[in-house]
């Protein structure tokens, strides 16, 4: 039987944790027989609000609960057992198993146990979640490094799923089939933003303006120039070179501002005022799902096409800085790129990973033409996403009055995979989220 229908069975957001620990709640789920008598139950304390929504818990939390079964309505078990497990499952696949910690609460193979009473018998469990595990099997690497347990993972028209489970297994015997109670639950994995370095540290602190990558090395990863020709007004030629620096370190806690630098070179006086507006610089933060087994590693190039699930899920805006007013030959633009506060958090494993990616495109202007493709990116660094930002620090935004983010419409999947006919994933809810805070 699986517990799940829940009234309130989507998980929680993200900027909500749930109970601390001193106000947990209590959940039951239970297993009737033929005719109507409770012959084992389920009890587990979680962090949820409510005891109608799924059980939550965190990294690192110890899932507390008891096991009770009433022999008189079921009689005499071979065994009874605890687990939880977690899953990755792909659209169209069957599921893979990442994780499966079990205890036995009482067996008939230890003399020691005794036979059960005819009533009811009750056995308290505690299962310590683990922060980290090592990839099962074989990988590219010697020594596969161990992940951080990745979070529960639900999204409609989501080309995989992530789930958690609590089992509990009763084992009837020759001949007779074994019974399981499943309650699912919500896991929330907590990671937290790198301090920035320490003049950035100085300038959040004392409200002073942010220093740029030449008076602050430490603090911006700077990207590999990128050159780009074009028409300018059907008349001549001209090359614009394009130089990205985003902050570092390249962590960065949801609802939180990136600060950016953009600097823009170009000969031709007239094609570097054009395309050093702000209002022609494109810059996203692109959110990628990559499938398969090249998931778990840094470089996702080898991944086919088919395997790699791109959005765009924020937009930058920029403005001048006070030291390219004064003309030549270069421009240099201050820029943020504000990470929503509902975003998932960056995540791997095995078969399925999530990420983020700051990308840099061909400038779009009245009168220029590019040559090259407009959707390629000129320039892309890659950042991880946190639940919560660096300890005692106020990342706060250093944009001037009156600039505000560009609206932007909800993202979504396009390929659309629950409407190809593919029931198996009904149960995950639609537009159902999870999240951290």
């Amino acid at each position: 039987m699986d517990a799940s229908s829940h009234p309130e069975s989507e998980p929680p957001e993200y900027g909500n944790v749930g109970n601390k620990r001193s106000e947990l709640v209590q959940h039951t789920e239970q297993l009737e027989n033929g005719k109507g008598n409770v012959w084992l139950r389920l009890a587990v304390e979680s962090r949820a609000k409510s005891p109608k929504q799924r059980p939550l818990f965190v990294t690192a939390d110890t899932i507390r609960g008891s096991v009770e079964i009433d022999c008189e309505h079921i009689g005499q078990p071979k065994g009874i057992s605890i687990a939880v497990t977690a899953s990755m499952t792909a659209v169209g696949q069957e599921e893979e198993r990442f994780l499966h910690i079990s205890q036995s609460l009482w067996s008939n193979k230890d003399p020691s146990k005794g036979k059960l009473p005819a009533g009811r018998s009750s056995w308290p469990f505690a299962i310590v979640l683990p922060e980290k595990i090592a990839p099962a099997g074989k990988s590219k690497a010697s020594s596969p490094a161990p992940y951080p347990l990745p979070p529960s993972f639900s999204e409609k028209g989501s080309p995989a799923y992530i789930d958690y489970k609590l089992i509990t297994t009763v084992r009837r015997g020759l001949f007779k089939s074994n019974q399981t109670l499943v309650c699912p639950f919500v896991y929330l994995s907590v990671s937290q933003a790198e301090p920035p370095s320490r003049l950035r540290l100085a300038a959040y602190r004392d409200g002073t303006a942010l220093s740029g990558p030449d008076g602050d090395p430490e603090g911006w990863q700077i990207s590999p120039s990128a050159n780009i020709t074009g028409t300018l007004f059907d008349a001549r030629q001209v090359e614009v070179r394009y130089t990205l620096a985003v902050a570092r370190p390249l962590t960065h806690s949801r609802g939180s501002p990136i600060p950016l630098s953009v600097t823009v070179i170009s000969e031709d006086e007239q094609a570097l005022s054009l395309l050093s507006a702000p209002a022609s610089i494109r810059l996203c933060l692109i959110r990628f799902r990559v499938l398969g087994p090249n998931a778990m590693f840094e470089d996702t190039e080898a991944a086919r096409s088919d395997q790699i699930f791109q959005e765009t899920v924020g937009t930058a805006y920029f403005w001048p800085s006070d030291a390219s007013m004064s003309g030549g030959s270069s421009r240099t633009l201050w820029g943020e790129l504000l990470v929503k506060s509902d975003s998932k958090p960056s995540f791997v494993c095995p078969g399925f990973s999530l990420g983020y990616t700051v990308s840099l495109f061909p400038a779009q202007a009245a009168g220029f033409v590019p040559k090259v493709q407009s959707n390629e990116p000129l320039a892309t660094q890659k950042i991880s996403v946190t639940t919560t930002g660096p300890a005692g620090v106020s990342i706060r935004s250093h944009a001037p009055p009156g600039y505000e983010y560009p609206e932007e419409a909800d993202y979504t999947n396009t390929l659309g995979y629950l409407e190809n006919g593919n029931q198996r994933f009904l149960h995950h809810g639609v537009g159902g989220t999870f999240a951290i805070g």
